[in-house]
């Protein structure tokens, strides 16, 4: 006899659970794959552009007669293809993904998030084109013209729009941390980006204040857009790869809540000695110095999380990638309370010292979490692996040995350019020819982590071909003749 539906047999939960989870890849997979794929493409243009302008540091004759590649040019327009290009797109290609698994649904609105793509795609491509051909408004990190701010605010809204839509269908009604922060992240990001734009480019803020306005976005794009969306991904990902839970959820709220309370009043001490109120710069040093209090707590429960089973870094492209970012983003943020020290503040401002703490945020933890979540989701979403695990080892590699040389170059030496700054009797012409050698280990280090981004690239085109599709199991970071020993699903 015919099984009628009464009886035909269920799956069990670990298969209605599998089956779950490919729904929900494949409603994500057009839209966060164009983020991913866009996000690598101005990974490459953002590092072409961060060599020109590195070399220009210490030859300065390099394309000088190219009125668009000028540093002043090239700079800025490195710094937004990075910032709105890889950094913003890989984030929000990551953020729908995230909100999707956590929610248990389909990501909604099939036609209008693909859009957003394009549109965002569009908009940085305007903006990156405006800076080379001069058009900067010479605002640091907000650089591209403000007739841009529309089009980012349609696509942030449409995002805002499908993660609430998804929230409120969720099927359990459990808050998980990582949703904490990546509400935190859609939420702010707007508010920042309307106050600054209306206080750099209307009359409501005027002189000093500006500056100040400046530095209030410029740290919180970080702290605030970056940190939230990349501790999202940190929470998220260490478990599922190890496969066990996070170590303590009222430690993680903790952490959310006091990065949230502390951190947007940290800017202003970048303006330490600026002509500012004085309580002012002694709120952001207060807002700076209480950042101790997440950091330490973030860096606690991750690693109570990882405590036996820091051998799956072996093996785990995913895990070594995010390890890797969420201990510098425990280095940077203890850097960065301690550089709002007055003291300190006096030998490392106007240095290269705070270039190197720069990249130490934004690239070192940020970067390197958005890698180990692309080498995670991507395999799920285009049902491939990645064909190569010589390749990812080269990635890692290049990038995370190039961003020590980087950071420890530049940190060392711009302390030591702070003093002789500091120092009357040493001419600045001495101080300058100090820094050279540095900046040539600058320029070695930028072309490490381009090789990097040239061979993720390199995987990741071949993801898209299908190369390694049919794989028989996960790319691990070992050779054929050791044995697999990854728990919790790579």
């Amino acid at each position: 006899m015919a099984d009628t539906p009464e009886t035909v047999p269920l799956p069990a939960p670990e298969e209605r659970e599998r089956l779950t989870r490919i729904q929900i890849d494949r409603s994500c997979r057009q839209t966060v794959v164009w983020y991913y794929a866009s996000a690598v493409f101005w990974l490459l243009v953002g590092s072409a552009l961060a060599l020109i302008a590195s070399l220009k540091m210490h030859t300065p004759g390099f394309l000088a007669d190219w009125e668009w590649l000028t540093f002043g040019r090239a700079r800025p327009a490195h710094l937004a293809a990075m910032i709105y290009g890889w950094g913003s797109m890989a984030g929000v290609g990551t953020l729908l993904w995230l909100q999707a698994r956590l929610t248990r649904n389909r990501l909604p609105f099939p036609t209008l998030l693909p859009a957003t793509a394009v549109i965002w795609n569009l908009t940085v491509a305007f903006g990156v084109v405006a800076i080379l051909a001069g058009y900067s408004t010479s605002i640091e990190w907000i650089e591209i013209p403000p007739s841009t701010a529309i089009l980012f605010g349609f696509c942030i809204a449409a995002i805002i729009a499908a993660s609430i839509r998804m929230f409120r269908s969720r099927e359990s009604k459990h808050t998980y941390v990582s949703q904490w922060y990546l509400f935190g992240a859609i939420f702010w990001f707007p508010l920042l980006y309307v106050s600054a734009q209306l206080f750099l480019h209307t009359p409501a803020a005027k002189g000093a204040v500006k500056a100040a306005a400046n530095w209030w976005f410029a740290h919180n794009v970080l702290g605030l857009w970056f940190t939230p969306i990349g501790l999202a991904t940190v929470y998220y990902l260490i478990p599922k790869v190890i496969g066990r839970p996070v170590h303590s959820y009222h430690l993680s709220l903790l952490g959310f809540w006091s990065l949230a309370i502390f951190y947007n009043w940290a800017g202003t001490h970048h303006l330490i000695g600026g002509p500012l109120p004085a309580w002012l710069i002694t709120v952001g040093i207060v807002g700076s110095v209480m950042m101790f209090v997440p950091v330490v707590t973030v860096a606690v429960n991750h690693h109570l999380t990882m405590v036996g089973h820091f051998h799956h870094l072996k093996y785990s492209p995913t895990l070594r990638f995010i390890v890797y970012g969420a201990m510098c983003y425990t280095a940077v943020s203890f850097q960065g309370s301690l550089q709002s020290l007055r003291s300190v503040n006096e030998i490392s401002h106007f240095t290269h010292y705070t270039i190197a703490h720069a990249h130490l945020g934004v690239y070192a933890f940020f970067t390197m979490v958005m890698f180990g979540a692309i080498y995670y989701v991507a395999p799920r979403l285009l049902n491939a692996e990645w064909h190569s695990a010589a390749w990812i080892r080269v990635h890692f590699w290049t990038t995370a040995v190039g961003m020590a040389i980087y950071w420890l170059g530049l940190t060392w030496a711009g302390w030591e350019q702070g003093k002789m700054m500091n120092d009357p009797r040493i001419p600045f012409l001495d101080i300058v020819r100090f820094t050279v050698p540095w900046l040539w280990s600058r320029s070695a280090a930028g072309v490490l982590m381009t090789i990097g981004h040239l061979s993720f690239a390199w995987l990741f085109w071949n993801m898209l071909r299908q190369r390694g599709a049919y794989l028989p199991g996960p790319t691990l970071l070992i050779r054929k003749d050791e044995p697999v020993a990854v728990g919790g699903g790579e």
